[in-house]
C-alpha cells in the first residue's frame, strides 16, 4: 500500500495541491485524471520520491518494492535490452551483479565463497534464475522481438526504446507500479496485451494516460486532480464522466425532487455495476460498483471547451473520388499505392497505416499541399473542407494576440464574434492577449480547432486530433464528431474515438487498401480483415 498525508505542493504562489490525503491499496489500478498542466506527472514524481513534497509525508509499506515507467530514453543506452529489463527489480540487479563480481574474482577467498552462498539464497528467493525468461516474455507480450534482447539500447529507435522502458517497469511483480502515458507509441496489439497484464495483476497501479479506453479496461478508480485537490471516485473514467455529468444536470435541476434525484442516480450505478461484467477487471469493479454510495457521486468541476461544428451547406452528391493514388516517402520506400474509393453522404472514415507518415502525406495531398507520384482525385463542387494537420507550428510563427490570430481567418472581423470562438476553447479574457507563438501544444490544437469551427466545412480532415489535448478537451472534440451530420476522414491513436465516430475504415498500405464499411472495433477482430493485411504488407516483405 501507499499512502499521502497533509501533502501540499507550491511553487511561489501557486499552489498544485494542497492537504492531500490519500490511500492507495493492493488489487485496484487508479486512473489519475486532471486538466493539463494540474500536476498529473508531478505527483507521480512525488510518490516516487523525485519531488519533494512542500509539506506532508508520503509512506510506502514497509518492504514493498515502487517501480516507475522512466521517461529518460537514453539512460540505458550501453545497456543491452535484456539487461535494462531485469535492472527494473533493483535488488535483484545488485545481487547479480554483486554474485558475478565474486566468481569472477581470480583470489576466492573463504569469505567470498560464504558471501556467494549468501546471495545464492537471495537469488534464489527473488526468483532469480527465471529473470531472463521473464524479462524475455516481457518483451515478446511488448512486440520487442527476440533478435534485438542482447543489442544495445543506444542503438534502438525511440519506439522500441519505450516498450523496453515499459517491460523494464512491469519486470519482478513490484507492489506498487507507477505508470505515466505507458500507451505513447503502442500499437493496438501491444496496448491490448497491457490491458491484459494490468487486469491480472495483484498489486497497486497508479496511472496517467490521456487514452480513454485504456483507462477504462484498467481502472477499477479514478483520482481526480481538480482545485489544488485529489478526490478518489469508485469506477473506470466513463463512469466517473457520465456520473460527474449526471450529477451536474442533476444540480442543475432546481425543481427535480430529491427522492427522484436518488433513483435515477441508483439505477445509473445499477446499470454501470451490470455493464462492468464486460470490462478485464470485471469483478473487482462490479463488487467495488455495487457497494457505492449514492452521495459520493459529485458534479465535477471541470470545465469542457464548447466544440459545436455547423455545416453551411449539405455535401451534395458528388464528394470525393480517388482513383489509383500513390506516394513515395523521401528516401524512396512506398508510402501507399493504388488507392482508389469514393465518399459518400454521411462517411465517417477513420483512416489506419502501420506508417503514420503514410497517413498525414495522404491527407496533405487531398489539401493539396502535396502532390501524389501517381492517380488522381477530385472533390464536388459542393464541398468545403477544414483540415486539422498534425504539424501545425507553420501557424504559429508570428506574434499575433489570439484574438488578431483568429481573426485572420474569420470572414467577419469584429472582436467580440471572434472572442465567442475563442472563448468556446476555454480562452477568455487576458488569456485571450496571449502571443501565439508561445503557446503550448494543447492551446495550439484548441486554436485550430476555433478556426476550424469558423469556417463552416461540411468537410473535416483530421490528422490526430486528439493529441496535446487534455481529457476533456478530447471528451468534448469526440461528442462533436458524434453528432456531426456530414463527411469527416480522420486518424487517431484514441480508440475510444476511432469506435464512436466511425463508420468506415480504410486503412492504407504500400500494396493497395482495405475499405471497411464497419465500426473500429469490428474491424480490429474481423479474420478477414487480418488475412487481407497479411497479405498486402506480406509483399513488402517478399
Amino acid at each position: 500500500m501507499i499512502a499521502v498525508s497533509n501533502l501540499s505542493l507550491r511553487y511561489g504562489k501557486r499552489v498544485l495541491f494542497e492537504d492531500v490525503e490519500l490511500k492507495f491499496t493492493p488489487g485496484n489500478c487508479y486512473g489519475l485524471i486532471g486538466a493539463n498542466g494540474a500536476g498529473k506527472s508531478t505527483f507521480l514524481k512525488i510518490l516516487s520520491g523525485e519531488i519533494d513534497p512542500s509539506t506532508g509525508h508520503v509512506h510506502l509499506t514497509p518492504g514493498e518494492r515502487m517501480s516507475v515507467l522512466k521517461q529518460n530514453h537514453f539512460e540505458f543506452d550501453h545497456q543491452t535490452v535484456l539487461n535494462t529489463v531485469m535492472q527494473g527489480n533493483k535488488r535483484l540487479w545488485d545481487v547479480m551483479q554483486e554474485k558475478n563480481a565474486i566468481y569472477e574474482k581470480d583470489d576466492f577467498t573463504e569469505a567470498d565463497g560464504n558471501r556467494a552462498a549468501e546471495l545464492e539464497n537471495l537469488f534464489a528467493e527473488m526468483n532469480g534464475w527465471d529473470a531472463e525468461s521473464d524479462a524475455a516474455n516481457l518483451l515478446s507480450g511488448l512486440g520487442v522481438k527476440e533478435n534485438i534482447h542482447y543489442t544495445l539500447m543506444g542503438e534502438l529507435s525511440g519506439k522500441e526504446k519505450v516498450r523496453v522502458l515499459l517491460a523494464q517497469a512491469l519486470f519482478g511483480n513490484p507492489d506498487v507500479l507507477l505508470l505515466d502515458e505507458p500507451t505513447n507509441d503502442l500499437d493496438v496489439e501491444t496496448i491490448s496485451w497491457l490491458e491484459d497484464f494490468l487486469a491480472d495483476f495483484q498489486n497497486t497501479v497508479i496511472v496517467v494516460s490521456h487514452d480513454r479506453h485504456f483507462l477504462d479496461a484498467v481502472c477499477t478508480h479514478v483520482a481526480d486532480i481538480d482545485f489544488g485537490k485529489i478526490k478518489l471516485f469508485t469506477g473506470n473514467y466513463t463512469f466517473w464522466y457520465e456520473s460527474s455529468q449526471l450529477a451536474l444536470r442533476q444540480r442543475s435541476d432546481q425543481n427535480k425532487k430529491v427522492e427522484d434525484k436518488r433513483k435515477e442516480l441508483q439505477e445509473f450505478i445499477e446499470r454501470f455495476s451490470a455493464n462492468a461484467s464486460k470490462s478485464r477487471q470485471a469483478t473487482s469493479r462490479k463488487k467495488l460498483l455495487e457497494k457505492l454510495v449514492i452521495d459520493d457521486i459529485q458534479a465535477s468541476n471541470r470545465k469542457y471547451p464548447g466544440i459545436i461544428f455547423r455545416a453551411e451547406r449539405d455535401c451534395g452528391d458528388q464528394i470525393l473520388q480517388v482513383d489509383e493514388l500513390s506516394k513515395r516517402a523521401m528516401d524512396g520506400s512506398l508510402l501507399f499505392s493504388n488507392v482508389s474509393f469514393s465518399i459518400q453522404k454521411g462517411d465517417k472514415v477513420a483512416v489506419l497505416s502501420q506508417d503514420h507518415m503514410a497517413i498525414t502525406s495522404f491527407f496533405q495531398i487531398l489539401n493539396e499541399l502535396e502532390f501524389p507520384d501517381s492517380g488522381e482525385f477530385k472533390w464536388g463542387t459542393t464541398i468545403t473542407r477544414s483540415y486539422l494537420p498534425n504539424d501545425n507550428s507553420s501557424y504559429f510563427s508570428d506574434e499575433h494576440n489570439l484574438v488578431d490570430w483568429l481573426r485572420q481567418y474569420s470572414k467577419d472581423k469584429d472582436e467580440t464574434y471572434v472572442r465567442g470562438f475563442l472563448g468556446k476553447m476555454l480562452f477568455s479574457g487576458e488569456e485571450t492577449l496571449k502571443k501565439s507563438n508561445v503557446l503550448s501544444g494543447g492551446e495550439k490544437v484548441r486554436c485550430m480547432i476555433s478556426r476550424m469551427m469558423l469556417t463552416n466545412a461540411n468537410c473535416l480532415i483530421l490528422d490526430e486530433p486528439t493529441n496535446h489535448l487534455d481529457l476533456e478537451s478530447i471528451t468534448a472534440f469526440n461528442n462533436a464528431l458524434k453528432d456531426w451530420k456530414h463527411v469527416a476522414l480522420f486518424t487517431t491513436h484514441d480508440h475510444t474515438f476511432a469506435e464512436s465516430v466511425a463508420n468506415r475504415i480504410i486503412e492504407l498500405t504500400p500494396y493497395g487498401i482495405i475499405d471497411k464499411r464497419m465500426s473500429y472495433d469490428e474491424y480490429l477482430q474481423s479474420p478477414a480483415v487480418k488475412e487481407q493485411r497479411d497479405l498486402l504488407y506480406g509483399k513488402v516483405t517478399a
